[in-house]
Order: C-alpha cells, then structure tokens, then sequence
C-alpha cells in the first residue's frame, strides 16, 4: 500500500513540475488575474522538485514512509514560502518565527535533495559555501566573511529573490524548462529516430561510418537536449553499439560519443538554452551569441570529425554497406514535420524577437500538432506519460542543482567572498599576465563546474569570475563565452567526467581510459577560449580581414590537431614527441595573429607552410600506394 501511494505521489510531483512551468511561460495565471510574482512560482516549482528527489532516490531499495513523510514536508515548506511571500515582502525585517522556522527545513531537505538527485560532490560543494556563510567570520585573511544573524542569512536564502529562489532557478524555470520540454517532446515524438537515421544515410557508408553518425547525431540532438547525459543516453545507446560492432574500441567508442554529445551544446541554434542564458546576462539579440558560437562550434566537429576519421584508419574500419542503410529520401519524407519547428524556432526568436522560453513552447506546441498529424492519432496514454512525468524526471537533477547554485551565489555574495575571488583574479593578472589569470579561470571552472549541466555551471560561475575578466579589458562576450567553454569541458575532464563516465558505462569500458581519450578529441575545444580572449575576431567580432585571418589560421591549427589521432598510434616516444610537437605547430599556427597582429600578413606564413607540409606528404603517401599495389 505504501508503494503505491508513494509511487502515486512521485508520479504527481514529477508531471506538475513542466505542467506550471508551462502555464506560468504561457502568462495563464495573468488571463484569470493572479497576482504572482516569479518567485512563488520558483518555489512552487522547486518544492515539487526537491519531494520528487525525495522520493525517487529512496534511502532503501523502495520509497517507505520515512521517504513520504520528508517529501511532503519539503514540498510542504516550500509551498508555505510560496503562498506567503507577497506578506512577508513586509515582514523581512523583523524575520518572525513563522518565516525562518519553515526556512530551515526547506534548506536542509532541499539539501538532502541536492545530494539525492546531484550527487555528493555537488552537495558538499554547496554544504562548504552553506557553512563558511555562517561561520566564515572566524577565518582569517581574505577568507574572512561579513557573516549575518543566522535568522537574516536563513530567511536571506529561503525567501530572498537574491538567494535560493533567485537567478538561476528563475532562469531554469522560465526559460531552461521549455527547452527540456522541448527535448523531451522530441524524444517521444519520435524525433531521435529521425535524427539517427538521417545521421546514417548521410554518413554510414564513410569510413568509420558508425562514429562518424555519432558525430552528427549527437551534435543535432544536443544542441536541443540541453543535456549531455540525456544526449548520450538518447544517441549513445545506439551509435555506441554500432562503433563497437564494426571495430572500434569500446574506449574509443565511449569518448567519440561523450565529446560529440558534449559539442551538441555549443552548436547554433539552441546551444542546449545557455545562449539565451548569454544574451540575457549581456543584455544583447540571441542571435549575436549563436552567431558568435557558429565558426568555434564549426572547428570543434572539423577536428573531431578528423580525428574519428583517424582512428578508422588506424584500426581499419570501414562504413557500413549501403544496401543496409535508411534512404536519405525516405528519411526526409517520413520525418520533415520534425525540422519544421526548429526552423519556426528560430524564426520566432530571430525574426520576431520573441522571448526563449516562449518561443520553446511555440514550438513545442507546432511539434505537437504535426506530430498528432504525422501519427493520424492523439499521443498515447504512454506518450502523455513520458512527455509530462519524463520531463519531469529530466527537470529534477537540474531545479536541484540550480536551488544548490542559489545558495552559493546568494552566500558569495553576501559574504563579500565573491567580490574577493574576483579581486584575487585581477591581482594575479597584474603581477603575472592575462595569460596566468586565464589559466587559473579555466581550473577554476572546471572544478566547480565538475558534474553540473552547463546552464547552471555558466551562471554560477558568471557571477565570480566575469567581473575579474572584463576588467582586464577582454571583451565581455569573449569573457562569457570562455566561462561556458570551460564550464562545459568540466563534464569531459576526470576526475568526475560526467559524460565520459556515462558513456564508459554503456561501452562497458573503463572511465579513465575513456576521458584521457576524450580530452584528446576535445583538444580544440581546451585551446580556442584561450585564442578568442586576446583575438575576438574567433567570435566573428571584428573586422573582415581580421574574421577572414583567423579563419584561416584557426582551420590550419584544426586540421594539424586532427594529425594527432594518426601520430598517437605509432606509440612509444615516437608517438608522445609526435603529439607534443603537433600541438605546439597547432598552437603556434592557431594563435598567430595574437603573435604578429590580427592583419599583419605573416600571421599567414605558419599556416601556408603547414597547408603545403601536409598537402606534400598527402601525395608522398599516394604515390608509395600506388607503388606497392604495383
């Protein structure tokens, strides 16, 4: 009985969360004149979420009472706020009981949450910043804290628009939520299917075909997906299986999966939401950041594309027969309804201006509808199922998440500890370089951003670290764009390796085998943050010949990255000086224009003389070909 009723109650937790997500984007409660401000929403959303972590990750092999019993009171407490908070805008200085007794509950479960549905890295992360914003006064140094009562800190978190209910779950619930919606709703329409056999039928027959169907599969649905596990558990569970079956290496099969759904998010137009996450930080169109991320999302795939092309000719691996192939006409027939919303999408967004989450839901809906018309039928009592309690389940790690990241921006701050981060960045570049404060910012981000998704990564660490980098003189869109490059990455690089794991484990390969592999084929992606900090023109901000010299000698340095998967196979030190030594041509070529000037024509030699290197041991090896065939 009580399996049931928990199961019945999990259920109903899980599919109200995108249900008011979507009424609330939909401006619903304005039609029947309620008066709410978005942080009862927040809350509402976040009590749900923090009941349904509850519950779902039970502390026995089943949810029992004990488990009932704290999600109701989470979700409980948190409702309270909700239902209260328009009163008690009058009351916060005072901080009567009834306000921080409930407070201290919801922030402990929510906690508990955290480490339920995010895992014990994160929670104690937050657990860290939670403790040093109550007794941080008592260390020294910069550490010291400007600590408040433990009644104002706790009513701070719990019912302040500057604490837990704040930024980033505002962001994820007005705006992250329509496109996992989104992607839920393209998931169970059937929207993979198309993806994966598009994906086939243009690049199966190709040598290493399988990998290379990862590659674009991946790339496609990730952009939308707004995460890469989910990405890897959509795409990967098919193309993995696929690598392995024509030859490749279950840890090569698993890296080439992780780093291509990881790519997924800085590829235009979505970018899994965090662009408009950009945009709204920089207050500039969604189009200049998509279109800032178009040529650095371009050089990613080149040289993973080339790399993947590499591996194939190391193992021998062919493409799959054309005979047992999806026909590129008949894919495009059966599933075209499938690119009609992200074309409106885009539409909506660029040409007519609309806000993200809304548009999300524009499209959602035209999804819906041809998808009604596709099938000749209405969607399934399963296919409701999955859409609203799948969504659900998809939104739990991510509205925890983003609770745990508003206790750590709402205590930075008022702490004063952000302020001296921030400090303690620009002082390191004044007596060391730009070059020593980049570096340490992409440590940095990749610590704490080890484990999250990239949304709530991008915000957490926008509010640290922006400030110190902006104020030595990088652009602030370079600036942005180098916090969400690394906060990315974060999921590729071990320790934790979030998509390398996930994808290991569906390879049934080792973990650290596979992410050693995956920062190999992300290469790129570790060194262009680097370029576009002292040269925008990477972010297509600049002048024409400035766009047009780092294009050149960016997809020069890409394609000497792409040699290295063919170096590394020799093995030995042979292979080890081999990797080493192309690297360092493509940083040289790659970063010439920071060398001699973003115009100055020499910038054009290195890249001239590694084209013509390569273009001459290309026809070398034809010819030694043909030789032996003789």
């Amino acid at each position: 009985m009580t399996d049931k009723l928990c199961h019945l109650v999990l259920c109903t937790l899980l599919a109200l969360m995108p249900t008011i997500g979507i009424l609330w984007i939909l401006s619903v409660p304005d039609y029947f004149q309620m008066e709410l401000v978005s942080e009862q929403v927040i809350a509402t959303v976040l009590g749900l979420a923090t009941g349904a972590a509850l519950l779902k990750y039970p502390y026995r092999e089943k949810a029992g009472l004990i488990d009932l019993v704290l999600a109701l009171v989470a979700a409980g407490v948190w409702f309270w706020m909700s239902y209260n908070l328009q009163q008690w805008y009058y009351d916060m200085a005072e901080r009567p009981p009834r306000m921080w007794v409930p407070g201290i509950f919801a922030i402990l479960l929510m906690m508990e949450g955290v480490r339920k549905a995010a895992g014990g890295v994160i929670a104690g992360l937050v657990w860290i910043i939670l403790i040093y914003g109550f007794l941080g006064n008592h260390l020294p140094g910069v550490f010291e804290a400007e600590v408040f009562p433990p009644t104002k800190t706790i009513v701070h978190l719990y019912a302040d628009p500057n604490g837990v209910p704040g930024l980033v779950l505002r962001i994820v619930v007005e705006l992250v939520l329509a496109f996992i919606i989104f992607g839920k709703m393209m998931d169970v329409s059937g929207a993979m299917k198309f993806v994966n056999d598009l994906s086939l039928s243009l690049m199966g027959h190709r040598r290493g075909g399988p990998a290379k169907v990862a590659v674009v599969a991946s790339s496609a649905f990730g952009s939308i997906s707004g995460s890469t596990v989910a990405n890897i558990m959509s795409t990967g569970v098919v193309t993995i299986p696929m690598m392995k079956e024509t030859g490749f290496e279950p840890k090569y099969a698993a890296a080439i999966e992780a780093v291509a759904s990881n790519g997924g998010q800085i590829a235009p137009p979505v970018m899994g939401a965090t662009a408009f996450i950009i945009a709204e930080f920089l207050e500039i169109p969604y189009g200049e950041v998509a279109l800032a991320a178009l040529l650095p999302a371009i050089l990613y795939f080149l040289v993973l594309f080339m790399q993947v092309d590499g591996v194939a000719v190391r193992f021998g691996i062919k493409g799959l027969s054309k005979e047992n192939l999806p026909d590129v006409r008949a894919v495009l027939i059966a599933g075209w309804v499938f690119l009609v919303p992200l074309a409106v999408l885009i539409y909506v967004l660029i040409g007519l201006g609309y806000r993200a989450g809304l548009a999300g839901m524009y499209s959602c809906g035209l999804l819906l509808l041809l998808m009604i018309f596709r099938n000749r039928r209405l969607p399934s009592k399963e296919e409701w199922k999955g859409f609203f309690i799948g969504g659900g389940e998809n939104l739990v790690p991510l509205v925890m998440i983003a609770g745990g990241a508003g206790i750590i921006i709402g205590l930075l701050n008022s702490t004063g500890l952000a302020f001296q981060l921030s400090l303690g960045l620009t002082e390191i570049a004044q007596a060391y370089g730009i070059l020593a404060m980049l570096i340490l910012t992409a440590f940095i981000c990749i610590l704490l951003g080890m484990g999250m998704p990239t949304a709530a990564v991008y915000v957490v660490l926008v509010s640290i670290i922006a400030p110190a980098l902006i104020e030595m003189k990088i652009p602030e869109l370079s600036a942005h764009m180098f916090i969400f490059y690394y906060g990315l990455l974060s999921m590729l690089t071990p320790p934790v390796a979030v998509a390398s794991m996930v994808a290991a484990q569906i390879a049934g390969s080792d973990m650290w085998r596979t992410g050693l592999i995956g920062l190999q084929l992300a290469a790129a992606a570790f060194l262009m943050p680097f370029l576009w900090a002292f040269n925008p023109a990477l972010l297509l901000r600049g002048t024409t010949t400035e766009i047009v010299y780092v294009v050149i000698t960016t997809v020069t340095a890409g394609i000497v990255i792409g040699q290295m998967t063919k170096v590394v196979g020799s093995g030995g030190l042979r292979g080890s000086f081999g990797v080493i030594g192309l690297l360092a041509a493509a940083v040289f070529i790659g970063g010439a224009t920071v060398w001699f000037g973003t115009t100055a024509p020499v910038a054009l030699i290195p890249a001239g003389i590694a084209l013509l290197l390569m273009f001459s041991m290309r026809i070398l090896r034809q010819r030694k070909l043909a030789a032996e065939t003789e």
